[in-house]
């Protein structure tokens, strides 16, 4: 009996030893996988007096500055948060200030940025309003008429989200959302192009803003809405009631092509000193780069 005991003893002992080793290991690749965020390259060296609309030294960029986790405002200057030049005592901030704030910061350029509704962000650049828009813009051959664009500067996958305890919220594809009610934000892929790929839904009016499309699936105006992986991460990161439908990967998906999912930031047509420059400080940066980023954004975004 007590060799017994003794064998059964030595067995728990090897196998919590193997629970930790495995724990260890686990811990260790978690660790490994992290992403390590670049400093930001030094072009001060680089003469951008010439520029395009940074002679002065100061790069105004264009956002709605109402758009999380891209852009979004806020009463001071916390996690990094530059004046709205155009909203006196409000502050912009984001993942789009963020990556303003690294461009400016790899020439010596200050930043200025501008509060612009959407529909309004290519017309105030073409008119010399801003130097570029860093706005969460698609890549999109119809923009690329109207402007140039650098990047991308993120890439972004688009999804669903809708409530939790929804009659939608364990769709596995597209044709489960069939009878639902949705929406998204106007001017947008995701009104134009995707929401009509949902056979039998009913697409409801454009959402204004952002904010405005979040608001119409929590407050139960609509059962979904269609948008991509970043602003759904902040919207659930807010609202613990809102779930994410993503269906990528499976054949009942939306059809996208990459112009569609690849973010970029627009300048005016012709200017190619201040594309190269952009691209310079954003090429330095891969897609899990770009994410971290985001994640970072996300973080500390508002909570309402």
């Amino acid at each position: 009996m007590r060799r017994i005991t003794a064998i059964l003893m030595a067995l728990c002992l090897v196998l919590s030893m193997s629970a930790a080793a495995f724990a260890a290991e686990a811990e260790e690749a978690a660790e490994t996988e992290e992403v390590t965020i670049p400093e930001v390259p030094d072009f001060t060296d680089v003469d951008t007096s010439a520029i395009p609309g940074l002679e002065d030294g100061v790069f105004t960029v264009g956002m709605e500055c109402a758009y999380a986790p891209y852009n979004w405002t806020q009463m001071d200057d916390s996690n990094g948060a530059v004046p709205i030049v155009n909203n006196p005592g409000a502050y912009a901030n984001g993942y789009d200030v963020m990556m303003a704030q690294r461009i400016c910061d790899a020439y010596g350029w200050d930043l200025e940025v501008m509060a612009v509704d959407w529909g309004g962000l290519c017309p105030a650049l073409a008119s010399g309003t801003l130097d570029a828009n860093i706005a969460g813009q698609s890549m999109t051959a119809d923009r690329l008429q109207e402007v140039d664009m650098a990047g991308p500067y993120i890439y972004a996958s688009i999804v669903c989200v809708t409530k939790a305890d929804s009659d939608f919220a364990d769709a596995q594809g597209l044709s489960d959302l069939a009878g639902g009610t949705c929406t998204a934000q106007t001017g947008t892929i995701w009104y134009d192009t995707c929401l009509p790929q949902i056979e039998g839904a009913e697409m409801m009016p454009e959402a204004e803003t952002a904010p405005a499309m979040i608001m119409a699936v929590e407050s139960g105006t609509v059962d979904f809405i269609c948008t991509d992986m970043p602003t759904a991460l902040g919207a659930v990161s807010t609202y613990d009631d809102l779930v994410i439908l993503d269906f990528s990967g499976s054949d009942d998906d939306f059809d996208v092509s990459d112009e569609e999912v690849n973010i970029g930031i627009s300048v005016l047509k012709g200017n190619t000193e201040l594309l190269d420059a952009i691209n310079a400080v954003v090429g330095e940066l891969d897609a899990d780069q770009f994410n971290a980023l985001m994640d970072q954004a996300i973080a500390v975004q508002p909570e309402v």
